[in-house]
Parts: C-alpha cells; structure tokens; sequence
C-alpha cells in the first residue's frame, strides 16, 4: 500500500512539472489566476485534513470532490475577462458538479453537521491494516494522500481552462462537439449511478424484510450498463475530464500540452481505486470473480454478464435496475 501511495504522490510532482518543461511558459495573467487557485488549493488540502483528524471521518476530499472544481472553473473565467470558452467550460463543469453532488448527498454524504455524514468504507479497511496501526503513520497517510493528493488532483484536471485562457483561436464547432461528448458522458454516469443506487436501495430493503430474491442475492449491480463495464461510472467520469482536456488542445492547436496531467493522474487514480474496492467485493460476493473475467473494468470490450434465473427475478421488482 505504502508503495503505491508513494508512487501516486510522486507522481502528482513529477508529471505536471515534466509536462510543464516542454510547453509554453505560463503568460501574467495565466500565472496570477494559478496563483489564486493555489491558495485556495491549500486552504482546501488543510481544511480537509484538520478536521478529518478531529472527528475521524476521513471523507472530507469526497465531499468535496464535486464542489471545488466549480469555483475553480469560474476563478478561471473571471480571470479571463469571461472569456466564451472558458465560460462554456465553467458551465459543464458546474453540471458536472451539480449532478455528481446530487448523488453523493442522497447516499448520505453530507450532513447540516458539515464535518459528519458516511465515510467511504474504504478508509476504515486501510485504517485497519498493520501498516497504518502506528497514529502517526496514518495522520501522514490522511496528510499526503487522502488530503494533499487528491485535492491537488482535483486542481490538476480542471487546469485545462487554464490553459486555453487568452487563446486567439475562437469558440467554434470543436468545442461545441467537445461540450456534448461531456454532457453525453454526465448522462451516462447519471444512469450508471442510478441503477447502482436503485439496486442497492432494494437490496437493503429486502435484506430488511428478510426477503431477498434471486436478482439481488447477487449483491452487487450486475445489469443495466453494469452488465457491460464493471465501473461504468468511473468510465464516465474518467471520459469526463479526458474531453475536457481537449478544449486545451482547440484553444491551443497543441495536442499534447502540460493540462494533460491532471487527466494522466485521474486515470491512475481509478485503476489503484478500483483494484481495491473489487478486492473486496470479490470477498464479499461470490460470483464477483466471474463477474470480472466475463465483464471489461471501463470498456465494454468483453460481452455481457447474465446469471441465469437472475433476469426472470427482476421484473418482480420495481425500480430495481
């Protein structure tokens, strides 16, 4: 674990600088609007961690996560003098935000006690593993990875405004066709995320009633888009923020430039991320082995998952995805 927290943090330094070498250099007002949002990055990071370390609950990043890129996006705009590319991107960054918050609030993110709500399982079974028994060892854990990194990550994939500030290049078709390939990608992990929820929400129900069929003995989202990727969410969101690094590219003509980082990072991320969580359901579901070898993680390049008898229990339930 420790050698991938530190491969992720050496990472999160030593690519946006090696990107950043052998590109342009920043322009005045690029570097003054980078600025800004470093100071707000470091607030944010410390935030984060002071009050994870006084209540215990290590999911101050997750809520977060889909909030602090929107001002970002318009520190960015204003900046610009609202700049129609930039403003374009700060918009579809705000229904990004929008939507991703919507569905993290449902499943009990937030709390009118903002420092409370559910916690990400995850933290409390890395929490519990001998390397992290040492305090010190975890607060260094919650200090570098949980709060340092993943905040600055979060900055790192919305640079690409950055970047096409002060463009001579106009608004045009390209980041019109840019713009929907996002939204198309906001509405797919709006209906990945909809089957997961109403799957979960009925399984737990009928786990309640002491009452569970077929289709949901299998215990985890096995249908829908979920038959096809095992993360379809996370394929969205990853696509998300590949597109939106190329309005960098249209504002810019330079196809590979230093904004690239922050999508490069974000793609790691989810591979370390979801190793670790199908790790676990591997544990806890038994057909979730197959479930991998026969269903791709991001693409839907191996087939379709179907367990026999589980299709006929489906219909039985409604709103059950």
């Amino acid at each position: 674990m420790w050698k991938t927290v530190l491969f992720l943090i050496f990472t999160l330094i030593v690519v946006p600088i090696v990107t950043f070498m052998f590109d342009v250099p920043l322009t005045e007002i690029q570097q003054t609007t980078l600025n800004t949002l470093l100071y707000v990055y470091g607030a944010a990071a410390l935030l984060c961690f002071v009050v994870s370390t006084i209540t215990g609950n290590y999911s101050q990043v997750d809520k977060l996560w889909s909030i602090i890129p929107i001002p970002y996006a318009w520190i960015i705009a204003y900046y610009s003098g609202f700049e129609p590319r930039i403003v374009l991107m700060a918009v579809l960054v705000s229904l990004w935000g929008a939507r991703l918050t919507y569905n993290f609030a449902r499943r009990g993110g937030y709390s009118w006690k903002f420092w409370t709500g559910e916690e990400d399982y995850r933290w409390a079974i890395l929490r519990a593993k001998p390397e992290f028994q040492a305090k010190w060892k975890w607060m260094a854990f919650n200090l570098f990875f949980i709060s340092a990194y993943q905040m600055g990550l979060i900055l790192l994939f919305t640079l690409p405004a950055l970047k096409a500030m002060g463009s001579d290049t106009p608004l045009g078709l390209t980041d019109y066709l840019l713009a929907l390939l996002i939204v198309g990608f906001v509405i797919m992990e709006f209906v990945a995320d909809q089957q997961q929820y109403d799957y979960q929400e009925e399984k737990h129900r009928q786990q309640k009633a002491g009452e569970v069929n077929e289709f949901h003995q299998v215990g985890f989202t096995h249908t829908g888009l979920w038959a096809y990727m095992r993360h379809p969410n996370y394929a969205a969101e990853q696509s998300i923020w590949i597109v939106f690094y190329f309005f960098s590219v249209a504002a810019t003509g330079i196809w590979l430039n230093w904004s690239i980082a922050g999508a490069l990072l974000l793609v790691l991320l989810f591979k370390g991320s979801s190793d670790f969580s199908e790790s676990e359901s591997a544990k806890k579901y038994p057909l979730y082995a197959r479930y991998m070898k026969e269903v791709g993680r991001f693409l839907p390049l191996k087939g379709k998952f179907k367990i026999e008898g589980s299709e006929e229990a489906k219909p039985k339930m409604e709103g059950a995805v």
